[in-house]
């Protein structure tokens, strides 16, 4: 038996409350979570459920429960922070620790998804979901994310995951995919959980997801490492090992578990790399008796270092490509205070790109090209702090996006919607990510003091070059 009061208020649905008594139809009771790395709380009877939503904001998502065993509970849990990152949705939660699963329940002998499973769906729409995902097993021991259309009653897509270890850093990848292609299924809209974030702590290159787990280093122990960067599959990294003075780039492939120095670099300090979109070219920071300057290698050829800039007593350096790879953001100190330049991937056609406010904004910093091209986001000093600016590249303006404690080194997200910096609001420089749309922020290390993020592209298949 199922009751259901509600209040509305306005266009949506405020303060629902239901209460469930469990039944034959609709609702399975399910035995004890099994312990796992990421869980879900297992179905309570007598359960009190509330939630707050606006339809037309933002379509309502929930995420269902099912037959408990380790790698479910992984894949749900993982699933549903996936969802929430996202910020595509309104995720329909519990509130002060109420636990209740609402699942599909199988009507036939059968194991497989599809028309042998009760969906309710009118229960989901009372609650305000215009979407629900399921993770379920099927009968070859592979299991499925199926994404249903509440309003539509329907199967809007079926992703089939192999069977896998819940703690592997493989299985995780797989259900991050599959997030993503929820994500893309309900709002046409590609998601960002498939990637990892590079930054520097303790002078090492480490890795996280992008949901805050998965960490690893990647750099040995034993040279001080700095700036990394990723290559257009997100499998291959590129940073500077600094020595005596002295740093040569390291182009590292995770997949292979190899790593190669650039020729070129094995001279002077050589900081900041960047790979082309197409994985051809190489972009770096030069620091010389000259001056510093930006050139250019071709990876491809491995051959034909150029010289982009020619410093002549200012500092050109963090280049940054473009999606199309055409034209570099970079920074330079040829007016006084360090601001934020382009030219063409050639050197040519160098010009002023980020307009500043004498007396008002200080120097600028750090640029990063959104991956739809739109976009440069940077760090600007603002009375003695850096903060996260963004720039429109068609109209020239710019805007604000944080103000609280110091924060610094933006890197886009592959959905140029999210953006990873360093911050000291929590009073450790940490990593932070903010939806440039809602401006929701939330923490996503706690590991010490962290330096330079990178965010990856999607992270290609295995058999993706």
């Amino acid at each position: 038996m199922t009751s259901i009061t509600s209040r509305r208020r306005g266009n949506g649905w405020h303060a629902l409350v239901v209460v469930c008594v469990l039944s034959q139809t609709g609702l399975g009771a399910f035995p004890a979570t099994a312990a796992a790395q990421d869980t879900i709380p297992a179905l309570e009877q007598g359960v009190r459920v509330g939630i707050t939503y606006t339809p037309g904001m933002r379509p309502g998502m929930l995420v269902l429960g099912g037959p408990h065993r380790e790698l479910l509970d992984s894949a749900r849990a993982i699933l549903a922070r996936d969802l929430d990152f996202s910020d595509r949705f309104e995720m329909i939660t519990l509130p002060g620790g109420d636990s209740l699963i609402l699942g599909v329940e199988n009507t036939g002998s059968s194991a497989s998804a599809g028309t042998e499973r009760f969906v309710n769906y009118a229960l989901y729409a009372v609650l305000g979901a215009d979407f629900a995902t399921a993770v379920l097993p099927e009968r070859d021991s592979s299991i499925s994310v199926v994404l249903y259309d509440v309003r539509g009653e329907s199967v809007r897509a079926t992703i089939r995951l192999p069977e896998g270890n819940p703690r592997a850093g493989a299985f995780r990848t797989l259900v991050h995919r599959a997030a993503d292609e929820v994500v893309q299924a309900a709002t046409g809209e590609p998601g960002h959980a498939a990637t990892r974030i590079a930054f520097i702590r303790n002078r090492q290159v480490h890795v996280i997801d992008a949901d805050g787990h998965g960490l690893m280093t990647v750099s040995p122990p034993d040279v001080e490492a700095f700036a990394a960067a990723w290559g257009p599959a997100g499998n291959r990294l590129t940073y500077s090992e600094l020595e005596n003075g002295w740093g040569r780039i390291v182009v590292a492939d995770l997949s292979a578990g190899v790593r190669s120095v650039i020729g070129p670099t094995r001279e002077f300090l050589n900081i900041s790399p960047k790979i082309s979109p197409d994985g051809q070219t190489l972009v770096f920071t030069r620091i010389d008796p000259t001056g510093s300057d930006i050139y250019s290698y071709n990876l491809a050829r491995d051959c034909c270092l150029q010289r982009l800039t020619v410093g002549r007593l200012s500092d050109n350096v963090s280049p940054s490509y473009s999606p199309d790879g055409r034209r570099l953001a970079f920074e330079s100190t040829r007016v006084g205070l360090s601001q934020i330049y382009v030219m063409a991937a050639d050197g040519t056609d160098q010009e002023l790109l980020a307009p500043f406010d004498y007396g008002v904004t200080g120097s600028s910093h750090s640029p990063a090209w959104s991956p739809d091209g739109l976009h440069v986001a940077f760090h600007r000093t603002v009375e003695n702090a850096h903060q996260v600016f963004v720039m429109d590249v068609r109209g020239r303006t710019v805007r604000q996006l944080t103000s609280l404690g110091r924060n610094e080194d933006p890197t886009w997200a592959p959905d140029s919607r999210h953006l990873a910096f360093v911050s000291t609001r929590a009073g450790t420089k940490q990593i932070w990510i903010i939806d440039i749309e809602t401006g929701r922020v939330r923490q996503l290390t706690s590991v010490g003091a962290v330096r330079i993020p990178e965010w990856s592209p999607r992270i290609a298949e295995p058999n993706e070059p």
